[in-house]
């Protein structure tokens, strides 16, 4: 079940909120895990065990850490659980991964062939499998207490709007909303619009360019041109913002809805200045994880010498685009974009300073643009065929588009760089950040609901409705 389905948002959602909404305190984590675990298994049904088995085992593995004073226990029971949650997204997400690569390794060899593993990925793996590992790191590091009931815990991983697709929350960042959160009606029309805003973001913008970038890219590349492919990669640039973004803001949105407050996970990012300005704005959430559970115990930046600072940028990112997909092009988006954070460390921020914002934000902007070419074929030999199209600078006149692409486009451009002006940066800080008073909540309320009646069109007239990150 996803956020922009109709069953979603014409039944699940209004339904669950009502009963949520009525239902004493004491009983609201009670129905939001139930409503949860009906969530996922609606999609799922099979893996939602995998969900319950595993929160079952960390929290009481945690349990004991906790409580036991030796250091090589706590030690050995931190190691246990967390090869327990990564041994299972190795074996749902990257076995048959390195089960292909020994089998090309051995055909040149001459050797035999091992079999593939008959798995399907768990939806949402990726994600909550980051959780359980922030919860034993947590605890572990004493940064915040353990949870002390199970459904608590329970309720933490599978707690439905960011179970899919996130935000990745890091444990302490959550742990006190799990057992005490405000119940105000301001935060309830709050995440109404903010849910509005990122369903129109996915249904309006995003579906229609991700159809039009998926028409593109279907072509043969050796018949495409520089136009047709500077184009498709745009078409996809736009998509995968609008798609990723849009659901995050529905997530928070939901969550603000329950009385949770979830940190942002987007902020602008095709207005930065570098890619690792990019890194700063583009899933938050995941870059704090990887800083917070990955980089940092590295060494992060305070190791000697400098090489080793860039030795561990490579792995952060090599690791990064691993995580999103178990296939050579995910790692070649990785380390395109490690490199370049290695070079801007070395030299190129200065560049930048040097040059001024405006070409150091189309500069950072063209790169993003390039990189998004392997994370949308998989391939390594597509993707290099497709870039090459791009840079051929071939103009065959064979691609047209009609008024309602560039309309598309056009709100795709604006909404991407709005906050370039200051006047687009207040107006954004009126909706997201500003209080709102009585006459503000009026207009939001009746723009949210207009804005809601026009996706649930769009979503019942056109069958294009994939979500990117779902496969993840």
């Amino acid at each position: 079940m996803v956020f922009s389905s109709i069953i979603f948002l014409a039944y699940f959602l209004p339904i669950f909120l009502l009963l949520y909404f009525i239902v004493d305190k004491k009983y609201k984590n009670g129905l939001l895990l139930i409503g949860s675990i009906i969530f996922y298994s609606w999609g799922a049904p099979k893996f939602i065990f995998v969900i319950l088995l595993t929160t079952f085992i960390d929290f009481h593995l945690v349990k004991l850490m906790d409580s036991t004073q030796k250091k090589l226990h706590k030690r050995i029971l931190l190691t246990l659980s967390i090869s327990i949650n990564v041994g299972l997204l190795f074996y749902f997400k990257y076995c048959n991964f390195f089960i292909g690569n020994i089998n090309r390794v051995l055909g040149v060899a001459g050797g035999g062939e091992i079999s593939l593993l008959n798995v399907i990925m768990p939806i949402g793996i990726s994600f909550y499998t980051f959780e359980t590992i922030t919860y034993v790191v947590d605890v572990y590091r004493k940064v915040h207490k353990p949870l002390k009931k199970f459904w608590d815990y329970q309720l933490y991983i599978i707690l439905f709007p960011k179970l899919i697709a996130g935000p990745i929350i890091r444990y302490h960042d959550l742990a006190d909303q799990i057992t005490e959160r405000p119940d105000k009606v301001d935060d309830k029309l709050l995440g109404f619009y903010r849910f509005a805003i990122g369903l129109g973001k996915k249904v309006i913008i995003a579906n229609y360019l991700g159809a039009q970038a998926q028409h593109i890219f279907n072509w043969d590349y050796q018949q495409l041109d520089a136009v047709g492919a500077w184009m498709g990669a745009l078409c996809f640039t736009f998509q995968i913002y609008f798609d990723f973004a849009g659901y995050s803001d529905m997530a928070i949105g939901i969550g603000r809805m329950l009385g949770f407050k979830f940190p942002e996970n987007f902020h602008n990012p095709y207005t930065a200045t570098s890619i690792t300005d990019f890194w700063r704005r583009w899933h938050i959430s995941l870059g704090k994880w990887m800083k917070s559970y990955l980089y940092i115990p590295l060494g992060g930046n305070r190791v000697k010498p400098e090489i080793l600072v860039y030795v561990n940028l490579c792995i952060v990112f090599l690791i990064s685009g691993f995580w999103h997909g178990a296939m050579w092009s995910f790692i070649l988006w990785g380390a395109y974009h490690g490199i370049f954070l290695v070079l801007e460390r070395a030299f190129l921020l200065k560049v930048y300073d040097k040059i001024g914002r405006v070409p150091s934000m189309i500069i950072t902007f063209i790169i993003v643009v390039v990189g998004w070419v392997p994370f949308k074929l998989e391939s390594v030999r597509l993707s290099w065929q497709y870039i090459k199209a791009m840079f051929s600078f071939e103009v065959s006149g064979k691609f047209h588009w009609d008024h309602e692409f560039y309309f598309y486009f056009f709100l795709a451009v604006f909404f991407s760089f709005f906050t370039v002006s200051k006047w687009g940066q207040k107006i954004q800080d009126s909706i997201y950040v500003k209080e709102y008073g009585n006459v503000k909540h009026a207009l939001a309320t009746v723009i949210s609901i207009a804005l809601m009646i026009v996706c649930v069109g769009f979503i019942a007239a056109n069958g294009f409705n994939p979500f990117i990150y779902f496969r993840f």
